[in-house]
């Protein structure tokens, strides 16, 4: 079965997956990207700022792209 890595982009720092992930088809692939931004970007929401880029970049055992997604955060003060 092939191996995907999932590697994040949050704000320009990249952190490499060394580890991977089985999966069979390429919806899976495309269904654990979908649920990993939201998980990160939860935890990653910066507390000191109203703008935020995560970007995860799947690759698979041959490090080729196969799937890209973004997730973008941006706060607006309405109060002046």
């Amino acid at each position: 079965m092939p191996r995907y890595f999932f590697d994040l982009h949050i704000d320009g720092k990249a952190q490499r997956d060394d580890t991977g992930v089985i999966l069979e088809t390429m919806a899976e692939v495309r269904r654990a990207a979908q649920k990993l931004l939201p998980a990160i970007g939860y935890e990653e929401i910066p507390a000191d700022g109203d703008r935020m880029s995560i970007v995860v970049f799947v690759t698979d055992m041959d490090s080729r792209p196969v799937y890209s997604a973004t997730l973008s955060y941006s706060g607006l003060s309405l109060l002046r």
